[in-house]
């Protein structure tokens, strides 16, 4: 999906804390600047060492959602899929049809073959040629219509899940939050979580 689910989500004190370490890099990369300053910035200093100082005794509060899980097993996601489905049902069976017809021609076709001229065997074999050009033409653009209409359904699914992620983030004070990981544990897991959020709209 174009629109991702894992946002950099900080708090005001990762906000702080990253004011802060910045102040601290100054003062190690530029003693002299950065003592011409204290006299007219040491109120600011000291709120911010003080912010800085809070935010580093608190742990990183880090979650992970798997976008998969969500797009498969969330009430929206089914309902959109089951109304996808219905929309091409028609066109399915149509290329069902169409299959079946290919193989019982194909099938009467190799019964036939050794006792057909070779003119009727050549306009048999041309018949079959183009069923075949038929079939493989009308599931090509099954397949890209099926697939382009299931896009733009789920694209409104992803914006709900980003919504309701930042939602769980800002309530719960989460300071990141994933979508794409190597291995994760269960415990920063939040996608079900996420995924009653969903149900629950």
């Amino acid at each position: 999906m174009s629109s991702s689910l894992a946002k950099n989500t900080f708090g005001k004190r990762k906000v702080s804390m990253l004011l802060a370490t910045s102040v601290i890099g100054l003062s190690l990369t530029a003693p002299t600047v950065f003592a011409q300053a204290k006299k007219t910035t040491e109120g600011t200093e000291k709120k911010t060492e003080a912010a800085a100082e809070t935010s580093s005794n608190s742990p990183l509060k880090i979650g992970f959602v798997n976008t998969e899980k969500i797009l498969r097993d969330s009430a929206p996601a089914k309902e959109a899929q089951e109304k996808i489905e219905t929309e091409f049902k028609k066109r399915d069976e149509e290329l069902q049809k169409l299959a079946n017809t290919l193989r019982s021609k194909a099938e009467e076709f190799d019964k036939n073959a050794p006792v057909m001229t070779d003119a009727d065997r050549t306009k048999a074999q041309r018949e079959l040629a183009d069923i075949d050009t038929d079939l493989q033409r009308k599931r090509r653009e099954f397949q890209e219509d099926f697939n382009r209409r299931r896009n733009e359904a789920f694209s409104g699914i992803v914006d709900k899940a980003n919504a309701a992620i930042r939602d769980i983030a800002e309530k719960e004070n989460y300071d990141l939050i994933v979508q794409d990981a190597v291995t994760v544990s269960a415990r920063i897991d939040i996608t079900d979580i996420v995924i009653k959020a969903l149900d629950k709209k």
